[in-house]
């Protein structure tokens, strides 16, 4: 019975309280929202940042481009490349897949191997022309001749 008077009690206590704060209370007291045009000019300053931002994207990618050049080429490149490797794996995989090719390309595989070999490997004087042309081919990828000579 004492709990419910000391709950009843105190509930009393802070209506009346708010009643008090209430009657006590002056209109030019009480706080008021701002005018609808200060909000609206908060708006559009924050919209003038935003779109002076947005403006001067393209002139932040150019200055990144610009300090990062190499960086960003190489990373392109090995993108390009890691992903042309991918699909050409596919495309194989996919051949191998049809029966028949398989054992067709490894049969073509192991003819140019027989050749290859024939060709410049067993003799001295055809491995001595295939050493003039890998130098050749150097020089063309390269751009200049190498100072070690094959023997």
């Amino acid at each position: 019975m004492d709990t419910k008077l000391q709950q009843e009690q105190y509930v009393d206590t802070i209506s009346q309280n708010q009643i008090e704060t209430l009657k006590n209370s002056e209109s030019g007291n009480m706080a008021m929202l701002p005018p609808a045009s200060e909000n609206e000019e908060q708006w559009q300053k924050n919209g003038r940042q935003i779109s002076i931002f947005l403006a001067k994207i393209p002139e932040y990618i150019g200055r990144f481009y610009q300090e990062y050049k190499l960086l960003i080429i190489s990373f392109v490149l090995l993108v390009i490349t890691v992903t042309a490797l991918r699909i050409s794996l596919a495309v194989l995989n996919a051949i191998n897949d049809i029966p028949l090719v398989s054992p067709f390309l490894q049969l073509i595989g192991l003819g140019y191997t027989i050749w290859f070999t024939s060709r410049y490997l067993l003799k001295d004087s055809t491995r001595q022309e295939l050493a003039v042309e890998i130098r050749l081919l150097r020089k063309q990828i390269l751009g200049r001749e190498e100072l070690q000579t094959l023997n």
